[in-house]
């Protein structure tokens, strides 16, 4: 069992940067591909990026690419979310994931563990 806890959510103005946190305890954070996903209200959830066990390995989602970069940390059991270049249209709640699948899993229900989200509105 993993539990997961994103916090660094928060309001900012389009261009800005947030970095999401995702902590994990129950067990061993590289045990798993983590992923970030995201929901904006009325629409469904949908995958940002993952990150493979020990970080060596990203995929990203087009949408985001070259403004968002994942990373994480095992020694610390956290994973990131770095989001730079903010614009209006990242306004969601971002959940953080985990899946005993690889680092192509891109579809919510191949992960397993979510935690309860942190929400990110940027305004125009």
């Amino acid at each position: 069992q993993v539990q997961l806890v994103e916090s660094g959510g928060g309001l900012v103005q389009a261009g800005a940067s947030l970095r999401l946190s995702c902590a994990a305890s129950g067990r061993a954070l590289s045990s798993y591909t983590m992923g970030w996903f995201c929901q904006a209200p009325g629409k469904e959830r949908e995958f940002v990026a993952a990150i493979n066990w020990n970080g060596t390995n990203t995929h990203v989602a087009e949408s985001v690419k070259g403004r968002f970069t994942i990373s994480r940390d095992n020694a610390k059991n956290t994973m990131y979310l770095q989001m730079n270049s903010l614009k209006p249209e990242d306004t969601a709640v971002y959940f953080c994931a985990a899946t005993t699948f690889g680092l192509g899993s891109v579809h919510v229900f191949e992960y397993v563990y979510w935690g309860q989200g942190t929400q990110v509105t940027v305004s125009s």
